[in-house]
């Protein structure tokens, strides 16, 4: 059981860097290198397989070759004085024989003597040797010396064909080991239409667009700025929560400009041998000095920029090193270099302040999560290639997801293209989208999740606690939406959405906001004289935030106005007896949320029986339904603002 409320952002801890354990130069990777791994090997049993594969071939063309039969010289001139040969061709002292039937045989004759003469000395008479055709081939030099040396010579070539191939792959491992050291980012080329991102393809950001024009009309135009004396900042970092853009509005800056972008991310300069991520780094300068005007872009930066000298080993590790190459080459830079080093963190706060410092990334640009504005124009660049119903209203859409950061917005969008093309329709329509909302924030419906009848009573008075609490209350958000139908991990859930977006949260909202997620807890407690776990994750946010508002906030009234920081192994920035203190604030907020919770569910107990009842049989209210309820039992909704939609399931 959960509330929904809008979402705020969280900072996290600063945590020490581990150092990394050391590997053998010469290990698993180090032999693959050498040798090229399993595919040298197998280069190795390829030219041998093919070796053997084509003197097999050769047998077998040599063996279905035209049958010959050698036959001793005595025979050949029997047959001459027998008249049975027709043609004697002579090679060297290899005698070709054709019979008179179209048979072929052959023979051999002594070297030192002529045909007429050998075979004179079997009796053969030069009358019976005249009626037989006789030719001399002559073999050349080239080929007498081919057929003497090819049985030697073929064996030592094919042993040199192998020495080449081997010594050639590990060559090619070898100067793989050395392109360690060459950057590995990617680069988008500013002609090419299909990669390329400008503003109009970022909504929202308005103040962050405009602080990046400048550096656009630097890159267009250097000579400006260099004319008057001005120096264009050398280093911007975008730091923002995830999910708002950071990297979409650094290639929009050199996709307005129309230079080289050169991206790549802060964990691919640590590789596992020492002195790689600083070669990368002089390597990627030197590529994009070259290319320039260009912008280099680290994206999550602070996987390499964390503070320094906080490790276990000293600064001698590979992270520190590739962050000293960084600054050394961005203060390597001069007036004209014309290149721009762009970065994005959402952990500002565990950057070395060597990276901050006037002369290196001394331009910061906030990106905050969007606004209403922001987020109706957000959704409208997503919708642009979805065909949308005629009932729907971006602006409701951006009105319902306070909170929600541009990469949420384009999920959403993409979960109700997905619902709608699930249920065979070809528009998108409010209903979708309005599912999408709770989809992105809770997870998925889980229809399997079946609830007995006493569970369901006592999710219904559970979520009925909490949509009472808030309606009542003066400083809590109003209700948009009550479901018992299990989300995620939740078994039913009270959507409470504000009517406008919030920068600054007070001590009087999170008072409320702590009663009205007690709601749960208190309705099961007087109703059922009982409690479960279902109020188990309402417990952990309500102390959470009592706690932020003692320890971060001071709003505490005993304690007073004073930001107390972090208890860490090791940092104890507080004492025992305070840390005493802070805890009996929390649970002294706790317990007073409570007590007002109990009184508003005392007070209201038809009101709170009506809406359990209405969501036993109906298993979700929306926003008009449930005013209905508070009205009909004398209860003033919060003021809300016009929608001018009614949002109702597509009939399919």
């Amino acid at each position: 059981m959960a509330t929904a409320s809008p979402k705020k952002p969280k900072v996290a801890p600063v945590t020490k860097p581990v150092k990394k354990a050391t590997t053998p130069l010469l290990g698993k990777r180090g032999l693959k290198m050498l040798f090229g791994g399993p595919s040298f090997f197998g280069n190795l049993a390829t030219t041998v397989l093919v070796f053997l594969l084509l003197m097999s071939a050769y047998s077998l063309v040599e063996s279905f070759a035209k049958p010959s039969t050698d036959v001793p010289l005595s025979v050949v001139a029997a047959d001459v004085a027998a008249g049975k040969i027709r043609e004697i061709t002579v090679n060297g002292d290899s005698l070709e024989l054709i019979y008179t039937d179209e048979t072929t045989k052959t023979s051999r004759k002594d070297p030192s003597a002529g045909l007429p003469e050998t075979l004179a000395t079997y009796g053969v008479t030069p009358a019976q040797l005249s009626k037989v055709s006789i030719t001399i081939q002559g073999q050349s030099g080239l080929q007498f010396w081919f057929l003497m040396l090819a049985p030697v010579l073929i064996p030592i070539l094919f042993i040199a064909f192998l020495f080449w191939f081997l010594s050639r792959q590990v060559k090619g491992a070898g100067m793989q080991a050395f392109s360690f050291g060459q950057s590995k980012a990617r680069i988008t080329d500013p002609a090419d239409s299909a990669q390329r991102v400008t503003f109009a393809d970022v909504a929202g950001a308005r103040e962050a667009k405009e602080e990046l024009l400048e550096i656009v009309d630097f890159l267009k135009n250097p000579k400006k700025f260099l004319d008057i004396g001005a120096r264009i900042p050398k280093g911007i970092i975008l730091m923002g929560a995830p999910g708002t853009g950071k990297t979409l509005l650094a290639r929009a800056v050199a996709g307005e400009a129309g230079v080289p972008f050169f991206s790549i991310s802060g964990s691919e300069f640590v590789e596992m041998f020492v002195g790689v991520g600083a070669s990368r780094v002089r390597d990627l300068f030197q590529v994009a000095k070259k290319a320039a005007p260009s912008i280099i872009f680290v994206d999550e930066i602070d996987a390499v920029g964390r503070v320094r000298g906080a490790g276990m080993g000293g600064g001698n590790d590979e992270r520190e090193q590739t962050l000293n190459q960084i600054l050394v080459e961005m203060d390597g830079f001069e007036p004209n270099e014309k290149v721009v080093v762009m970065a994005a963190t959402n952990r500002p706060d565990v950057l070395d302040p060597a990276l901050l410092r006037p002369g290196r990334f001394d331009r910061r640009v906030t990106i905050d999560l969007p606004d209403r504005r922001d987020r109706e124009e957000i959704l409208k660049v997503h919708a642009r290639k979805k065909p949308l119903g005629p009932d729907v209203a971006l602006a409701v859409i951006a009105e319902r997801t306070p909170g929600f950061s541009g990469a949420e917005l384009y999920s959403l969008m993409n979960e109700a293209a997905i619902l709608a093309a699930r249920e065979n329709r070809t528009e998108v329509t409010q209903y979708d989208l309005i599912r999408s909302i709770e989809k992105v924030m809770l997870g998925p419906e889980r229809k399997s999740h079946l609830l007995t009848k006493k569970e369901k009573e006592l999710t219904s008075y559970h979520e009925a606690g909490h949509a009472l609490v808030s309606s009542v209350l003066p400083h809590a958000d109003p209700v948009h939406k009550i479901s018992i139908i299990s989300r995620g991990r939740a078994a039913g859930y009270t959507l409470k959405l504000p009517f406008e977006d919030k920068k600054m949260q007070s001590r009087k909202q999170f008072l409320d906001d702590i009663a009205a997620t007690l709601g749960g807890y208190v309705a099961e407690e007087m109703l059922f004289n009982d409690v479960t776990t279902g109020p188990s994750n309402d417990l952990m946010v309500i102390t959470a935030l009592a706690r932020d508002m003692v320890v971060r906030y001071g709003m505490s009234e005993k304690l007073g106005p004073i930001a107390f920081g972090e208890r860490q192994m090791g940092n104890e920035p507080y004492s025992e007896h305070v840390a005493m203190q802070i805890d009996a604030e929390v649970a002294r907020i706790i317990d007073e949320a409570k007590v007002r919770a109990k009184k508003v569910i005392s007070e209201h107990r038809g009101v709170l029986d009506a809406i359990a009842k209405e969501l036993i049989e109906k298993e979700t209210i929306e926003r008009d339904e449930f005013e209905k309820i508070l009205i009909a039992n004398g209860i003033t909704p919060k003021k809300r603002e016009e929608e001018g939609i009614d949002i109702v399931p597509p009939q399919i």
